[in-house]
């Protein structure tokens, strides 16, 4: 979705009609983690989950490598990126054939059987968790964002401690450079032996959405309709959508004017701790009001008294 909000420049029929030939649209929020809206005025919240599932893959063993928040106050001047941790212990509630119980969050994806199920019981543990209702939700298969950061021409991404990667031979040294699709994807799965662990990883992963978005708006997509239309492709193939009834249209007009630079991250204020020989991440006072600011609408005045939490992308 972010990089489609990039793309709306180049024309919304034209886009949401390619869009709408490849992309599936499911119910991936569960009823009671569903809001009832009439309007995009804002303030909006949409679930995002990443996972790394290939087309057609329907084995239920598979959990939520990345799960944001994207909160956008009212105005759609500013929008928050809120990574849960992966680890993060918390109450799922039965779903399926689960009956359950306390697990890391990631698992409720998992539990649920994967796909829709796994999605719909995910966003329930969230509303649970936060108290939060969202407006839509996108599942994203992480393969289908390596084609398009390659289609875009790459992303530059700043590396700003030495990473080795666990699942390649390739050692990221500090700086800026332009990455690939395998490389950008391979560097924001690193979260071991990183200064801040999975913490840094939350960031490494939202910024590569500032750099997505960034390089959106840079490729003169509009005088290069077959670049144009692979790109639209990928995204829709990429994606299972839950727009909660809101027209793509609608809603990418709504966004059109959200700048790159308004974009925050935020991550939980949490620890890990070790629970039965199990590592968990635990909430820090209940999230040291987060979630209430979200709901309340009061994240600015909340970024601003928790800068520990916030990353300006």
């Amino acid at each position: 979705m972010v990089v489609l909000a990039g793309l709306a420049v180049v024309g919304l029929q034209a886009l949401t009609d390619r869009y709408d030939r490849t992309v599936l649209k499911e119910q991936l929020l569960d009823p009671d983690a569903r809001t009832e809206r009439t309007n995009l005025d804002g303030p909006l919240n949409y679930l995002l989950i990443g996972t790394d599932r290939r087309p057609g893959d329907t084995n239920p063993e598979q959990r939520a490598d990345t799960i944001l928040i994207v909160h956008v106050p009212a105005g759609l001047r500013q929008a928050y990126l809120v990574s849960i941790p992966r680890d993060l212990l918390v109450a799922i509630p039965a779903g399926g054939s689960y009956p359950g119980g306390q697990d890391k969050i990631n698992a409720a994806y998992e539990h649920g059987g994967g796909g829709e199920a796994g999605a719909q019981l995910l966003s329930a543990t969230l509303a649970r968790l936060t108290g939060l209702r969202f407006d839509g939700a996108a599942l994203i298969d992480f393969s289908g964002i390596k084609q398009v950061i390659d289609l875009l021409g790459g992303v530059r991404m700043c590396v700003d401690s030495e990473v080795r990667s666990i699942h390649t031979t390739r050692v990221f040294t500090p700086g800026c450079r332009q990455m690939n699709g395998a490389e950008a994807l391979d560097y924001v799965r690193q979260r071991y032996d990183l200064p801040g662990g999975d913490y840094d990883r939350q960031r490494h992963q939202q910024q590569l959405l500032r750099a997505l978005l960034d390089r959106a708006g840079e490729t003169r997509l509009r005088t290069n309709p077959v670049k144009l239309d692979q790109v639209i492709r990928a995204v829709g193939g990429a994606l299972t959508v839950d727009t909660n009834g809101v027209a793509l249209e609608d809603l990418l007009f709504a966004l059109r004017g959200l700048p790159p630079d308004a974009l925050r991250g935020v991550q939980v204020p949490s620890y890990p701790q070790v629970i039965d020989e199990v590592s968990y991440v635990v909430l820090e006072n209940g999230s040291n009001g987060l979630f209430d600011a979200v709901r309340g609408s009061r994240m600015p005045d909340w970024a601003g008294a928790n800068p520990r939490w916030v990353v300006k992308l």
